[in-house]
């Protein structure tokens, strides 16, 4: 040992799941991730991937799990997704959706949504954790997916850039939250603002900061 620190090196996900499938004859195979599920605001927003065959590119490096990369780098990327997939769409399910069906069920028809919006049938999801039991189509839910496999990371990067694009737009319309900045997560800036101002439209009524500031500004 010398005493010296290695730096854990960030996974870059690669096209392995994906090219498998095609040998085995699946020839649309999609990406599917989700994010929002932990703020207290705003929509559950998935998004759905079908990446062209052996994509190539020094843009390929920039395709990482979307926590991994600044708003900045995931906003760069962006046009390059856009040319290097078959098809690339976006589901979501609002605060409402989220308070009345729960966060998981939610989460789930905000991706089924997605897939149902693509112009083309995919012939095998490959998802992040989560599994769509409901749809007729072969799937593979993977462990940090969005580490590991390329088309679920390139989805993870459009899902996020697309629900920060969202609340940006909340920000406009309701003022004083700071939605822009925090995205509806439960920051101490946005629970102090939610104690201030009340719940606004797009707050999770069914998440406990907001059910508990309800029921004392009620």
């Amino acid at each position: 040992m010398t005493g010296e620190r290695r730096r854990k090196r960030r996974p870059q996900p690669s096209y392995k799941e994906e090219q498998i499938l095609l040998d085995r004859g699946f020839s649309l195979v999609a990406g599917l991730d989700e994010v929002g599920r932990g703020p207290v605001a705003g929509p559950v927003l998935a998004a759905v991937a079908i990446l062209r065959p052996k994509p190539r590119g020094r843009w390929v490096r920039m395709v990482r799990d979307s926590k991994m990369l600044t708003a900045r780098q995931r906003e760069q990327v962006m046009p390059y997704l856009r040319d290097a997939t078959l098809a690339l769409e976006t589901g979501s399910c609002s605060a409402g959706e989220v308070d009345s069906l729960g966060i998981v069920s939610a989460t789930r028809l905000a991706m089924r949504r997605a897939v149902d919006a693509l112009p083309l049938h995919p012939t095998f999801l490959l998802l992040d954790a989560l599994t769509l039991p409901d749809l007729p189509i072969p799937q593979k839910a993977i462990v940090k997916g969005d580490s590991l496999c390329m088309s679920i990371a390139a989805a993870s990067i459009v899902a996020k850039v697309s629900r920060d694009r969202i609340m940006r737009e909340f920000d406009d319309l309701y003022p004083g939250y700071g939605f822009a900045d925090h995205k509806g997560y439960a920051t101490s800036r946005h629970l102090a603002n939610l104690r201030r101002l009340g719940p606004s439209p797009i707050h999770r009524y069914s998440f406990a900061p907001v059910s508990e500031c309800a029921r004392s500004s009620g």
